[in-house]
């Protein structure tokens, strides 16, 4: 059974270190820019949507043109939240190597 126990003491370690690194992604923005810096979003590196700024001059332009604009930054953002958390979660994960789980 020193296995289990051994096993057991990895995944709790592996899991508190899990805990920490989604504590830090939510912690960590990321702002993203489109439309010639006139639409700026900012997203946690967990993904959560933070702030959304519209350039006024933006808001002239036809519908269509800010639509685009705004998500264009929107995925934009999210792609880079995405990158960011699994690169990150990839690294902590790796440590813990167990064989035939992971």
């Amino acid at each position: 059974m020193a296995g289990v126990g051994k096993l057991l003491k990895t995944a709790q370690k592996m899991q508190r270190s899990i805990e920490t690194l989604q504590a830090q992604l939510e912690a960590r923005e990321i702002e993203v820019t489109a439309g010639g810096g006139a639409v700026k979003v900012k997203v946690t590196a967990s993904g959560r949507f933070v702030s959304l700024d519209l350039d006024p001059e933006l808001l002239k332009e036809d519908a269509k043109v800010v639509s685009e604009a705004i998500l264009a930054a929107v995925q934009d953002a999210a792609k880079q939240a995405k990158e960011l958390n699994d690169s990150e979660m990839q690294k902590v994960t790796s440590a813990f190597q167990m064989p035939g789980i992971f």
